[in-house]
């Protein structure tokens, strides 16, 4: 058994599992608190390096690529606080994190891990069921069903549409940015029905517009994280592509059905038109945003 433990959390390594638990000290971010204890697998490591500096260094791992469904809806976006994978270690424990990097590595080596993408996500992700409050609304998730609840400061458009209740069955991909403190973020739950369309996420009532507490709208990375685990792994997409972590829902084949698609979005912004939510301007930005993000499929329609 390979391990250290320091105030920022612990690593034991057993030969086949490295055994990951969060600190409790206040200065490790709640993201990693909430998220618990995880086991990565050997098999999802791609590799592990110990990093010195003058006060402190780190431990940092690499996971295969497509291997966990937390840095796969993440897409390199968390910031390295809230990284799992990586372990603050105090300069006079730097020779012990050094012979766990080490172990880890010869295991590797031993076991013949490779490094290319898996095919599947090697780790479960977060459990189910999880939820969220953010700035703009309360996100659940209970394994088959996400559930989002407007708050009262969240856009009006959003909540005269109520709660918003998707089936993962529905679910085409979900995308996330955090919010940084100077820019907003979001948590986008793209359906087939919603693929082609380019609302803003403060008025896109599949997306949370994160903009309140940094430290607590963070959290929803949790949210993306457990329902991403539940989607086919990006490796079953066509072309089965990594690298393009945006996943542009340009890329996205288009359902047969797009233009019955376009007239139900187009009659539900009609109807909140009529019922007075949305007003001439509003309606018809809102009206262009959505045509937009139809036009290139509308344009190879027949007329």
């Amino acid at each position: 058994m390979a391990e250290i433990i320091q105030r920022d959390g612990s690593w034991a390594f057993d030969g086949t599992t490295v055994r990951i638990t969060p600190g409790l000290h206040r200065s490790v971010p709640l993201l990693r608190q909430t998220y618990g204890e995880i086991s990565v697998p050997l098999e999802a490591v791609s590799g592990v390096v110990y990093e010195p500096e003058r006060k402190r260094g780190r431990l940092r791992m690499r996971l295969r690529e497509g291997a966990d469904p937390l840095l796969h809806a993440t897409g390199g976006r968390l910031p390295q606080a809230a990284d799992p994978y990586r372990l603050t270690v105090d300069v006079d424990r730097s020779g012990v994190a050094e012979y766990v990097a080490e172990e880890i590595r010869h295991s590797l080596l031993l076991d013949q891990i490779p490094t290319e993408p898996t095919k599947a996500f090697l780790l479960p992700g977060p459990p189910v069921p999880v939820s969220v409050r953010s700035s703009d609304g309360t996100v659940s998730f209970d394994g088959s069903q996400v559930r989002i609840d407007w708050a009262d400061t969240s856009d009006r458009v959003k909540r005269a549409t109520g709660p918003r209740i998707i089936n993962v069955g529905d679910l085409v991909q979900v995308e996330w940015l955090p919010n940084s403190g100077y820019e907003d973020g979001f948590l986008r739950f793209v359906t087939r029905e919603t693929v082609f369309s380019k609302l803003p996420p403060e008025r896109d009532p599949f997306a949370l517009d994160l903009w309140g507490s940094v430290r607590r709208d963070l959290l929803t990375a949790l949210v993306a994280a457990a329902v991403t685990a539940r989607l086919p792994h990006p490796s079953t997409r066509p072309g089965g592509e990594f690298a393009d972590r945006q996943r542009p829902t340009g890329a996205v084949p288009p359902p047969a059905d797009h233009h019955d698609v376009l007239l139900r979005r187009l009659r539900e912004l009609g109807e909140l038109h009529r019922d007075g939510v949305l007003t001439d301007e509003e309606f018809a930005m809102t009206k262009a945003v959505v045509l937009r993000g139809f036009q290139p499929w509308c344009s190879g329609g027949s007329s």
